[in-house]
Order: C-alpha cells, then sequence, then structure tokens
C-alpha cells in the first residue's frame, strides 16, 4: 500500500500507474507489494483418559454419593445448554464410580 507524497490519500492502482484518487497525482511504475507471515509450531496438549488412570488426577470434593454414601467425588464441568444457561456439574463417586449430574 502506498500514500500520496502531496495530500497522504492511498493511491489506487491502474493499469500501468498509482494514481491519487484526491489530487491526481501519478506515480508511474510497477508497485511491489510484499506479505509476510509469522508461523510457530504448537505444542502438543496431553489428554488424560479414564484407562490411563485419568481419574485420579482429577479435583475432588466432598459431595455425598446417593448410591453407596461415600462424601468424596471427583467434579467437572460441561456446558450441555445454551451460552446464556448454567453450565451442567458431575459428580464421579471415588468409591463405586457412580456419575450423576447436577443442574443448578
Amino acid at each position: 500500500m502506498e500514500f500520496c507524497p502531496k495530500c497522504g490519500a492511498v493511491l489506487v492502482h491502474k493499469k500501468s500507474s498509482n494514481e491519487c484518487p484526491r489530487c491526481k497525482y501519478v506515480k508511474k511504475g510497477a508497485t511491489s507489494l510484499a506479505t509476510s507471515e509469522k508461523t510457530f509450531e504448537k505444542k502438543e496438549i496431553a489428554i488424560v483418559k479414564d484407562k490411563d488412570k485419568g481419574m485420579d488426577v482429577m479435583p475432588t470434593t466432598y459431595e455425598k454419593c446417593p448410591k453407596c454414601g461415600c462424601d468424596k467425588a471427583y467434579f467437572w464441568s460441561v456446558q450441555t445448554r445454551g451460552s446464556d444457561e448454567a453450565e451442567t456439574k458431575f459428580f464421579k463417586c471415588v468409591k463405586c464410580t457412580h456419575t450423576r449430574r447436577d443442574y443448578s
């Protein structure tokens, strides 16, 4: 992108020259345009799965299990409904692995 040296407007490209739309300044010759882009290598994110003992690295809270009565559970939250509504909390019992949802 080039600017007019007289009035500062952006020069408009014509067939063999660049012309100022305000003051009609004409710059003869071809204009060279160059672009550049920097890219960075993304680091790989480690994913923990259930079979990789992933549940023992999840946060725990004191939540009573309705199935076995244990008072400790893993928890996580997911946006299951619209973005303007509250997220759904999931609890998984440490002892019996019973999973339940809390919509509040």
